[in-house]
């Protein structure tokens, strides 16, 4: 271990925590005081005092973890949040793995009893340490206080290098307020044996994977969070220029490739675009940048890419093969990856020769023309789509938060943003995180324009957050798409459970947003006809302050296509009527026996032969 030492200062465990976080950058911390964190608090009272660090005080601890996600994936920065023991440490794990399964870096501090009190069931203890172990990319019970500084640099170091994610540091009460001979550690000065990940991938699967690439015929781009993580968004360009490979993007994966380029295929998966999953379908190389083959991108997964050769890229070993076993396995940072892949690609002189994909592009293009994305309209209340379509004319370069169910696949459809501008919890779906998201990433960058999507249900989990806006004047923008129903759960109901409606119903009960938000010092909107939704947005966009705009739309409108469960990503719901499925499989012969055969069977039907 090597550390940047400067003279010992006599303090408490709880100053060096807190000047700790300083050094390691942190200028907002969102939080929630209780007994066992209160010498915590006290050494933050100071620190506020003197400047350069800001404490937010949430509602609720879970709206505090949400929003240090959000702030984290607005600005690649490690977001930190606190909470005391008890529930106030238990109400942070919803968001704790919200981070976890999208990888985020965080750093949680917890309050905790004292040591001697540690297992005797005292008032509000918890061992928050054994909860949250699978959801934690590492985690600490401090109990010694010189060991504070060393600890919260390990933090940040593990939280935000090799694959992201949070960090939980549970400090006593008692050593928070002991005594300690305090060294500082500055960022970057702590080396950490034995904690070294790969960061360059193997020379020799990069030549195997150039080798794939330039014999492939109908290559496909598959772009997860990774990518956003590595910030490698130049070098997937460069990559799919330079051989013409069409780009599809997981929902972690939005913003990675501009979907305004013509090679971009939107998002593949359940509620994909239905040209990036017959892509998926029909391509003969896959290459995977920081996807981890999810099961809502994959849908029955031995049917995924059937046809396709794997490159996959990943700095997680254990992701690399855990789902599906490439044929080509690199791990490394997605960028310095696809940095030296584009290196050898120049050495070697490899271009791109223009007639090698252009019939598999124009194949998609196809598809893209007879199954686009559609926009229902409705001359009294406005479809969800319309209200996504218009807010996005309106708004095209906000910072985009959502909250999860149907607005939120509606939004991943039509939205069309930079790097970062996409934050949604993905991997849990978590219902309550776009609000206190989008107050994060409002806190880490006060001139954008941050706006969050919700739904009616997802709205009233973490609604109490209004109290924290105004308390803080963090003036981002709410759109509520209001359709009365827990909208992804009636869907499901209506489509695989005999449209038995149990307990989806939420008509009645949905609190008046002018009365709400006026009760909190806000502004509401209410939009209850189409012909009042243009109007309401630039209203919304152009009010100086933050903004709940509640619009109710069309109550059963559907989100689609859909892939079922346990089919394959060709298998969609809800394409046009007068388009069969069948119609997007390209015909092809059988070389033996020339039956004509649909390309997705493999083999033809009548020798046998592998197609």
């Amino acid at each position: 271990m090597q550390l940047q030492r400067v003279a010992v200062q006599r303090v408490s465990g709880a100053y060096a925590l807190i000047d700790s976080l300083k050094r390691h950058g942190v200028r907002h911390i969102f939080g929630y005081p209780g007994g066992a964190i209160l010498p915590i608090y006290d050494e933050l009272y100071r620190a506020e005092a003197q400047g350069g660090i800001q404490h937010i005080l949430v509602r609720h601890e879970q709206g505090a973890s949400h929003a240090a996600d959000g702030y984290a994936r607005a600005t690649g920065q490690v977001g930190v949040c606190f909470g005391t023991s008890g529930p106030g440490a238990t109400n942070l794990v919803t968001g704790i793995a919200t981070a976890h399964m999208d990888s985020i870096p965080m750093v949680v501090v917890t309050g905790q009893v004292p040591l001697n009190a540690i297992g005797t069931d005292a008032f509000q203890e918890t061992d928050i340490f054994g909860i949250t172990l699978p959801i934690v990319k590492h985690s600490y019970v401090v109990r010694n206080p010189n060991d504070m500084a060393r600890i919260v640099a390990e933090a940040f170091h593990i939280a935000s290098t090799g694959r992201p994610g949070p960090v939980l540091i549970d400090v006593p009460k008692d050593v928070g307020l002991a005594e300690c001979d305090y060294i500082p550690i500055e960022p970057g000065s702590l080396k950490l044996p034995g904690y070294r990940p790969t960061v360059k991938g193997n020379p020799r699967q990069i030549e195997q994977a150039i080798a794939l690439i330039r014999e492939a015929k109908s290559p496909l781009l598959y772009v997860g969070g990774g990518a956003i993580s590595a910030g490698a968004h130049a070098e997937l360009k460069e990559l799919a220029e330079h051989f013409q490979i069409p780009v599809t993007t997981t929902l972690m994966g939005k913003g990675a490739f501009d979907e305004n380029h013509p090679l971009s295929v939107g998002m593949l998966g359940m509620h994909g675009t239905a040209y990036a999953n017959f892509a998926v379908s029909e391509c003969d190389l896959l290459i995977a940048v920081g996807a981890r083959f999810d099961d809502r991108v994959t849908g029955k997964l031995d049917e995924f890419a059937s046809r396709a050769k794997v490159i996959h890229i990943d700095i997680d070993p254990a992701e690399v093969g855990k789902n599906r076993a490439p044929e080509v396995p690199i791990v490394g940072d997605v960028r310095q990856v696809l940095i030296d892949l584009l290196r050898r690609l120049k050495e070697l002189g490899v271009g791109m020769e223009s007639e090698q994909t252009e019939s598999w592009i124009n194949r998609i293009n196809r598809w893209r023309k007879d199954y686009p994305l559609e926009v229902p309209q409705y001359t009294e209340l406005p479809s969800p789509q319309q209200v996504i379509v218009e807010l996005h004319r309106q708004a095209p370069n906000a910072y985009y938060t959502t909250d999860v169910g149907q607005h939120q696949m509606w939004a991943a459809q039509f939205l069309k943003n930079g790097p970062r501008r996409w934050i949604s919890s993905a991997g849990l779906g978590t219902m309550g995180y776009g609000l206190p998201a989008a107050m994060g990433a409002k806190v880490a960058l006060p001139e954008e324009e941050v706006i969050c999507i919700s739904g009616d249900g997802s709205f009233q989990m973490n609604l109490q957050e209004l109290g924290t806006m105004a308390q803080y004047g963090i003036n981002f923008k709410t759109v509520i798409i209001n359709n009365g129903w827990q909208g992804m759960v009636r869907q499901w109901q209506q489509t695989f459970y005999g449209e038995r409606y149990s307990s989806s119903n939420m008509e009645v009960g949905m609190p008046d947003v002018e009365l709400l938000c006026k009760a909190y010092g806000l502004k509401g909107i209410k939009v209850t006809q189409t012909d009042q939704l243009q109007d309401a947005i630039a209203e919304m966009l152009a009010h100086d302050g933050a903004v709940v705009l509640d619009v109710q739309v069309y109550r059963t409108e559907n989100c689609y296509p859909m892939v079922a469960p346990g089919k394959s990503n060709a298998q969609m719901l809800g394409l046009p009527e007068q388009k069969k499925l069948e119609q997007a499989v390209e015909l092809i012969y059988c070389p033996n026996c020339n039956a004509k055969n649909a390309s997705t069977n493999h083999f033809c039907p009548e020798c046998g032969t592998k197609l």
